[in-house]
């Protein structure tokens, strides 16, 4: 069993940075994908990124603005979102899928088997 743990959320003017992390533990992630998706109200969830070894997936809505790694030492994933905006304002959460014989980021949200509890991410216009 994996837990993961979400950090870092909290609340930023447009144009601003958060740097969200997600702590695993239970079993070593090194093997894992590992992803971020959102969810705001009355919104669908999305996933924003994800990462299979050195191959990644980001949305559209966040291409070039926000960047996902892995820190397998640390077994922590993290995503970079910087240049944000208001309608980046969702509670994030980390999702990892179980070691697979692809290089395949997977970007449903029902290709994950563990999701953290969320961290809240507001952006002030």
């Amino acid at each position: 069993q994996v837990q993961l743990v979400e950090s870092g959320g909290g609340l930023v003017q447009a144009g601003g940075s958060l740097r969200l992390s997600c702590a695993a533990s239970g079993r070593t992630v090194s093997g894992y994908a590992m992803g971020w998706f959102r969810q705001a109200p009355g919104k669908e969830r999305e996933t924003v990124a994800s990462i299979r070894w050195s191959n990644t997936y980001y949305a559209d809505s966040v291409k070039g603005r926000f960047t996902i790694s892995k820190d397998n030492a640390k077994n922590t994933v993290y995503l970079q979102m910087n240049s944000l905006k208001p309608e980046d304002t969702a509670v994030y959460y980390c999702e990892a899928r179980k070691n697979y014989y692809s290089d395949y980021a997977p970007r449903e949200f029902y290709e994950y088997d563990y999701w953290g509890q969320g961290t809240q991410v507001t952006v002030s216009s």
